[in-house]
């Protein structure tokens, strides 16, 4: 496993070929199982593994905590140098995706969670992108995301694994000129400290109008579907109910 020397860096990436067990502040239970050849990038914010076949991230892993809340700053999209150009995508790549898809751009680690962070830009590299259908994105997906800010409470922060999955065919973005593969679906499981955790799991094509709520779905049933080792969460009522559910 190699990594970037320079360790008082706030950025590290391994290329791994080998999952060992890699424990952070923004993954306390141990992060997600890296899949071969994956790319794992810790930035100040959030950790994500990158993934050169399908040039999107396989997850990403942050924590959600009051103190890093604000207004919104906007979108200033960016490159993360330290992933290989040939394993991410462009900005320019997503050119005509909204038009000929319906696709938005998408934050793995949301924006909104982070907005009074110093490192809110970080949300915005590419790497931390990916087309989400503009009805998902915009709503129960959204819906979430928000329900999971508004669960947190100072000193109660929670944990989150957003991640992507390939369960069925995807067409593929008009103008980009990497071959790539979009994900059909998404999931988070959010835990708390103690590991007690809620999963939710959304599809590209999701009906307009869906409560997040009705998408939640067990953690044994996620850990079967992403084909990876998750952390050790277990399944809590009253996580569900932090949620809104």
């Amino acid at each position: 496993m190699n990594s970037t020397p320079i360790l008082a860096m706030s950025f590290l990436l391994f290329s791994t070929s080998v999952s060992a067990n890699i424990y952070s502040a923004l993954c306390p239970l141990g992060c997600p199982e890296v899949r071969e050849g994956n790319n794992l990038v810790f930035t100040h914010i959030y950790a994500l593994s990158n993934n050169p076949e399908t040039k999107f991230a396989d997850w990403s892993a942050y924590e959600v905590n009051v103190l890093n809340f604000g207004p919104g700053p906007g979108r200033d999209w960016m490159e993360n140098k330290l992933i290989p150009d040939e394993d991410k995508l462009e900005e320019k790549d997503y050119v005509g995706a909204y038009g000929a898809l319906d696709m938005e751009r998408g934050h793995m680690t949301p924006l909104a969670a982070f907005a009074g962070s110093d490192y809110w830009w970080e949300t915005n590299y590419i790497s931390n992108i990916v087309p989400q259908h503009k009805v998902l994105n915009g709503g129960a997906w959204e819906d979430l995301e928000e329900a999971i800010r508004h669960s947190v409470e100072y000193k109660k922060p929670v944990y989150v694994v957003t991640g992507s999955l390939y369960e069925k065919p995807m067409t593929d973005m008009p103008k980009a000129d990497e071959d790539h593969q979009i994900p059909s679906g998404f999931y988070k499981l959010v835990y708390d400290i103690d590991g007690n955790g809620a999963a939710f799991v959304m599809e590209q094509d999701i009906v307009k109008g869906t409560k997040y709520c009705e998408t939640a779905v067990s953690v044994a049933t996620l850990n079967e579907r992403v084909g990876y080792q998750l952390p050790a969460v277990k399944e809590s009522s009253a996580m569900k109910g932090r949620m809104g559910c």
